[in-house]
């Protein structure tokens, strides 16, 4: 039967759009579009100048049938698209972070106080610059950035939006700029009062028309996170993960109807083996040489089979992930990493490590079993790119693709988005946030103390959403718990277990890394095996950009030199030696060059800090009932 052509409703995809600051003044390079992105070339998230590029999020929409098929997608060359965004940050108005408030330790945990609570007038610490509207094709400029918006009187930028050729929308996010009221430096890692930074997030709309007549069109959203300094590596659960096992577990998704190995298995023993080139724990198990190293073609076909020969082997496998009930208070079973009630010393709860998603857990049983489909084919690669994904399949690879770079370990409170995702009352329909109507209060309004009572009440803040309530939620500024999260003894995080282990956020925020030093001796023929071998083997903190003076100064360094850190980049090894493997993951830390940096940094206007001098700004913070100190 042929496809019915006629277009009656549209949808922006993906439905929840990653952004990502940079300090690169006009660079960026847009977010992936496919679950499995080509490694990117060498320098590219870096500009000539060598300042980190921003991450655009790109929106399409796709046109659908009455039987809800795939059309084709809508541009500029075939109707008349109006764009409008809205980006806030409300993080200086909401509540401290202090632990997830959906897990039973929220009860004894300490209270999340109102950020800022001398301020009485809550609304002029929310960043809101309102909405702006965009149409055409490769339209850019002044009028369509987010910098109306202000913290106790001062202009923040959050970003701005653009077309690409065809008319799709761009948005890019702040570059990275983080403050203070009066100079104060900041001091913790989530909560730092009299700050401000230039995440944000909104709702992501467009009006269609075709051939005179109005097309209805389903919404998006659009998250600005930090940067993503390990690109080419996904942690263990994903944000997709969660969000498809919080749909399952509510009716709005069906659990597969076969288990794939490819698609459901592999990727979890693939991830911990990526993880390797940020943590060099995961490096000894899961990496090149370890026993559990995914690129073991032999090992994978021996998981992959679903007979009885290999049985035990993929029982032991299965067993190896945490279960709470089974074994949920202790550091060693997989994955090795903290958990939303982690805690310095080590909480007495399951919680104080992460584990798998229910799905996640329930889909290695099944394979354990032996319930699952055989579909793994080493010479067959998954799409890298969206314009070659069949026109079916293409909305649901963005959505998948924007989820599937994000992180969903050790909500406290996480990198891109925290705890309240795993919550179905904040979606309409899958990857769908709810949005509230106009005019809808989204400042603090539970009192002076949140609850975990009032947190999951039915009037309470995970049900429709505002511009700017996904990020309230994080640590504010974000560079100060980029900078905290680390992992391992090393980090002070209680009794020596490992050197290295466990750990928190190492696919975006790495701990031990392969400098390029180390690289180049690795792959150098004039050095004998061994020295090779050492070389490879050996593993510099990430964190030492930062320099020494202690955990004040460093997580203040973040704030300043953010960009300075190491991206980490794909680079050719050793072709066919069983002891270096052909493709490794290489630091590249390039400072940005002083000579060329007054082309390249941000805007005079958007870099400069709150200080004593800036009465303006002080006599604003003082009027509304804030405090210099």
């Amino acid at each position: 039967m042929a496809l019915d052509l006629t277009i009656v409703r549209a949808s922006i995809h993906p439905g929840i759009g990653v952004a990502r600051v940079g300090n690169s003044l006009d660079d960026f390079v847009v977010a992936p579009e496919v679950r499995h992105p080509p490694p990117m070339p060498r320098g590219f998230l870096r500009d000539s100048s060598g300042a980190l590029k921003r991450e655009a999020a790109r929106f399409r929409i796709y046109g659908y049938n009455a039987t809800g098929q795939v059309v084709q997608e809508i541009t500029a060359s075939n109707a008349t698209v109006e764009w409008e965004v809205e980006l806030a940050n409300s993080k200086s108005a909401w509540y401290q972070f202090q632990i997830a408030l959906d897990v039973p330790e929220a009860v004894s945990a300490a209270p999340s106080l109102l950020r800022n609570p001398n301020i009485l007038d809550r609304d002029r610490l929310a960043i809101r610059p309102g909405l702006r509207r965009i149409s055409g094709v490769g339209q850019h400029g002044a009028a369509y950035r987010f910098d109306s918006g202000t913290f106790a009187g001062k202009s923040v930028y959050l970003g701005e939006v653009r077309t690409d050729d065809h008319g799709r929308l761009l948005v890019l996010g702040g570059r990275g700029v983080s403050a203070s009221v009066d100079g104060t430096p900041a001091t913790t890692f989530a909560n730092n009062d009299g700050w401000y930074d230039d995440t944000s997030d909104g709702p992501v709309r467009a009006r269609v028309t075709s051939n005179g007549v109005s097309i209805p069109v389903e919404s998006a959203w659009v998250v600005v996170a930090p940067p993503n300094y390990g690109p080419e590596m996904k942690s263990v659960r994903t944000m997709k993960d969660l969000l498809e096992d919080v749909y399952v577990q509510a009716g709005m998704m069906s659990f597969p109807g076969s288990v794939s190995f490819t698609e459901h298995i592999l990727p979890i023993l693939s991830r911990q083996t990526s993880l390797q080139w940020a943590n060099k724990g995961f490096a000894a198990q899961f990496g090149w040489g370890g026993t559990a190293c995914a690129d073991n073609l032999e090992w994978i076909a021996k998981l992959s089979s679903p007979g009885d020969t290999w049985a035990e082997l993929r029982q032991q496998v299965a067993n190896s992930f945490r279960r709470y009930e089974r074994d949920g208070t202790s550091p060693q079973p997989w994955p090795w990493l903290y958990g939303d009630a982690m805690d310095v010393p080590p909480a007495n709860t399951p919680r104080q490590h992460s584990t798998l998603t229910r799905t996640q857990l329930r889909m290695l049983e099944h394979w354990a079993a032996g319930r699952f489909t055989n579909d793994w084919d080493p010479t067959v690669l998954p799409p890298v790119d969206l314009e070659k994904t069949p026109l079916s399949l293409q909305p649901t690879m963005l959505d998948e693709a924007a989820m599937d770079n994000c992180l969903a370990d050790a909500f406290h409170p996480g990198c891109e988005l925290t705890w309240p995702m795993r919550h179905a009352t904040l979606f309409r329909a899958p990857f769908r946030i709810r949005e509230a109507s106009a005019g809808a209060a989204s400042t603090a309004k539970y009192g002076a103390q949140l609850t975990q009572e009032s947190a999951l009440s039915i009037d309470g803040p995970l049900y429709a959403q505002t511009a700017g309530d996904l990020t309230r939620w994080m640590a504010v500024p974000w560079q100060t718990d980029t900078a905290s999260c680390r992992g391992g003894y090393y980090a002070g995080y209680g009794p020596r277990y490992d050197p290295y282990l466990p750990t928190f956020w190492p696919a975006r925020v790495p701990n031990q890394v392969l400098t390029e030093e180390a690289y180049q001796r690795a792959i150098d023929p004039g050095l004998g095996r061994e020295e090779r071998i050492s070389a490879f083997a050996k593993r510099e903190s990430w964190f030492r950009t930062l320099g020494p003076g202690g955990y004040e100064s460093q997580i203040n360094r973040m704030i300043s030199n953010f960009a300075d850190m190491g991206i980490i980049e794909s680079r050719p090894g050793i072709p066919g030696d069983k002891d270096l493997p052909p493709v490794m993951q290489v630091e590249n830390r390039v400072a940005p060059d002083p000579a060329a940096g007054a082309a390249h940094a941000p805007l005079e206007d958007h870099i400069e800090p709150f200080n004593s001098e800036n009465e303006a700004s002080l006599r604003t913070f003082r009027a509304i009932g804030g405090s210099e100190q």
